[in-house]
């Protein structure tokens, strides 16, 4: 094979055609996708020695790191002597040797990102352009001038501060005639590095680089985790419920719910990772069937081999959420095996797990009565994570868990349920609003009375809006009116506190996103002029940053009410929670905080208003959301997924992605799959949340858990 290749590259030469020649394996992602811009196969050989001698003089070789991160390229120094000799033209990565390159361990990125770091590229890929080439593992060298470095910086597609003092270089020429790839940059397909066209115009230089004046074909290639469409494909016709399908199958394929076969993984081997982020749960185990919960989702990081890891939590909000999810995709998709799913999650939530023991099942304890948060021992130092209490946690759940409730026709839930809106009212202030976050020292310190009557404010629907949801529910199940009175109460200051005064968790659409909700059950309690107004002043701000094709993109808040704004430095990327953009001219939409909460705000809206606008709204952003899943043969895992980012602008997954827990590429089972997954399900069915819920025997337990509760 190798003589006729051979014979091949010399007849192409002959004819003027340099076409370059490959050290490495047939798998090779770089040494693929050239064979298909040639449109033949390209020579290929072995080893790099063999391609040195093989080589027609002056050609260009690609020297590839097939051994990657485990084994670096061997290149004794005589490699490069006899290709200088042969007036070869080299590419080599990940050397063990050359020039420049030094002995020590490999850099690891963590935080680190790929930056251009000269003018080498033209102007597709100017200087400070920001790469993803993740999980990078470089071998030690220098240079004084390298075309890309790996370093930390803050921004979204530009180093907006420039470079740090300190980088690593990543692609140098040493010398005429020879580029070095201290990593293996021909990975880019498997890695799923990113952008694609980023990637393009990097390798068009090399090819460039070893064959000046040959043209080069153009290097195409699909990403191995892509869009389901392109921005102006047409749906089919049941694109929508095509698109439910497979969020729901997601959990499956993911292995999301815990299997006793594999729960001591849980238990115990997720304990010594760091943030319990570890291996996904193997193709290969059984999956659950809800009776032992529901993982939190994936993590943001991406592998070298393109994999991602799992957050190895079981949280009250994904819990519920995904309990109200199945429950209602179940009649969606004539599913009736979700049914049991959904039962066996709502009673391990409610009945066996410890975020609703403990404390949480003591009377005599001011949080008798809420959920946990997550239901690790000593989730943060001495701090039991089912010790935490997120007001906007707790009322997600509870949302999951009225559907839930209300598809399966039980109510063997309603008085936990019950017991859990009461425990919130009774921590509710004056003003309407709770602490964004309680925690069980302060709580127990103070008792539950001096939150009830504090006036303190929080201007944040983010933490505060969906509790105002449950409550304006729960006024509709019982007529309790401190339930209403607390509702409208806190969004009154709200509205009246719009827009100068709100605290923007990261972004306007954040908030804003998140007010839809109550908004539109207030109008179902209270269908006024008034409350009709404060809907559309909101629903209008946010659907102003509605793309084209539906997508609602970011835009921040204010310069210092912004409670969780881009960094400010280098330095400070990847050390705190922060938004998905670094400026307003960042087209990208969050799927994670705001596109997923407008989807069911907006519909809701439609149906409490009967109004054509927020229809269309509806329409035009679940057309995007279809769109924006996740399509992927090579990682079954993330097939069905949406991940938090989106850029609109390259239609594909890219942000700024320094967000310390939750980044651009991570999957949330709750908050995201599931408020996507339950507005599908809604559409399909033709019908409300509130609708949907409607029934419910929650208020013959009014009185009785008032009085366990203490409460007037």
């Amino acid at each position: 094979m190798l003589v006729t290749l051979w014979g091949l590259t010399m007849a192409s030469m002959a004819l003027g055609q340099p076409r370059p020649v490959f050290a490495c394996g047939a798998e090779n992602d770089l040494y693929v996708v050239a064979c298909r811009a040639w449109q033949r196969r390209l020579p290929r050989y072995a080893t790099a020695a063999e391609a040195i001698a093989e080589a027609q003089p002056g050609a260009g070789v690609c020297i590839l790191a097939d051994g990657y991160p485990e084994r670096r390229t061997p290149m004794p120094p005589e490699l490069y002597e006899r290709a200088r000799s042969r007036g070869l033209r080299l590419y080599v990565e990940y050397p063990d040797r050359g020039p420049g390159v030094m002995s020590g361990p490999d850099a690891r990125a963590v935080w680190e990102r790929t930056v251009v770091a000269s003018d080498a590229f033209g102007p597709k890929l100017p200087r400070l352009r920001i790469l993803g080439l993740h999980d990078c593992r470089a071998v030690p060298a220098t240079h004084a001038a390298p075309d890309l470095v790996l370093a930390r910086v803050a921004g979204f597609d530009t180093a907006v501060f420039g470079l740090p003092r300190t980088t690593v270089p990543i692609l140098y020429s040493p010398e005429p005639g020879l580029l070095i790839g201290t990593t293996k940059l021909s990975g880019f397909l498997t890695g799923r590095y990113a952008p694609t066209e980023a990637w393009r115009e990097v390798w068009r230089h090399i090819l460039g680089r070893l064959m000046p004046g040959a043209a080069i074909p153009d290097l195409r290639w699909s990403p191995a985790v892509a869009p389901s469409y392109g921005r102006e494909d047409r749906l089919p016709t049941h694109a929508e419920t095509s698109a439910l399908r497979r969020a729901i199958e997601w959990f499956f394929r993911s292995r999301m719910l815990v299997h006793p076969d594999w729960a001591h993984v849980y238990d115990r081997d997720a304990a010594a990772w760091p943030e319990r982020i570890g291996p996904a749960p193997d193709r290969a185990w059984p999956c659950g069937d809800g009776s032992l919960g529901v993982l939190e989702g994936f993590d943001s990081a991406i592998g070298w081999d393109g994999s991602q890891r799992v957050r190895w939590w079981r949280r009250n909000d994904c819990n519920g959420e995904a309990a109200g999810a199945f429950a209602l995709a179940a009649r969606a998709l004539r599913r009736p095996d979700l049914r049991k799913v959904t039962g066996n999650i709502g009673d391990f939530l409610y009945e066996r797990s410890i975020l609703s023991h403990g404390k949480r099942a003591d009377p005599a304890n001011p949080a008798y009565g809420l959920i946990g948060w997550n239901d690790v021992t000593g989730y943060y130092g001495d701090m039991d994570g089912y010790g935490v209490y997120y007001g906007d946690d707790q009322a997600r759940s509870m949302l999951g868990m009225m559907l839930a409730a209300a598809e399966l026709k039980t109510d063997r839930w309603d008085r936990r349920l019950m017991r859990c809106l009461l425990a919130n009212l009774r921590l509710t202030g004056v003003n309407g609003f709770q602490p964004n976050r309680i925690d069980t020292a302060p709580l127990e310190a103070n008792d539950w009375r001096a939150y009830r009557d504090s006036p303190a404010m929080s201007f944040s629907p983010h933490y505060q809006s969906y509790m105002w949801a449950c409550y304006l529910w729960a006024y509709r199940q019982t007529g309790h009116r401190p339930f209403l009175d607390r509702a409208a109460t806190g969004i009154l200051h709200m509205m009246e506190a719009y827009p100068e005064a709100w605290q923007w968790v990261g972004s306007r659409q954040i908030e804003r996103s998140r007010m839809l909700l109550c908004l539109a059950w207030l109008v179902r309690v209270a269908d006024t002029p008034e409350h009709r107004g404060w809907l559309r002043t909101i629903a209008d701000d946010l659907l102003a940053a509605q793309d084209a094709s539906g997508g609602i993109f970011e835009q921040l808040g204010p310069a210092g009410s912004n409670q969780l704004p881009p960094p400010a430095s280098n330095e400070a990327y990847g050390t705190a929670e922060i938004p998905i953009i670094q400026t307003d001219d960042d087209r990208a939409c969050d799927l994670l905080y705001a596109c997923n909460f407008a989807a069911i705000g907006l519909h809701e809206a439609a149906a409490a208003t009967g109004d054509s606008f927020y229809a269309a709204a509806s329409d035009r952003l679940c057309a995007f959301l279809v769109r924006a899943q996740v399509r992927s043969r090579a990682r079954p895992e993330l097939d069905g997924a949406w991940f938090r980012a989106f850029d609109l602008k390259r239609w594909d997954y890219w942000a700024s992605s320094g967000d310390a827990g939750w980044g651009a590429w991570c999957i949330e089972s709750g908050w995201t799959q599931t408020w996507i997954g339950i507005t599908l399900s809604l559409r399909r069915l033709k019908t409300s949340l509130w609708d949907a819920t409607a029934r419910s025997g929650v208020g013959r337990y009014l009185e009785e858990e008032r009085r366990g509760l203490g409460m007037p």
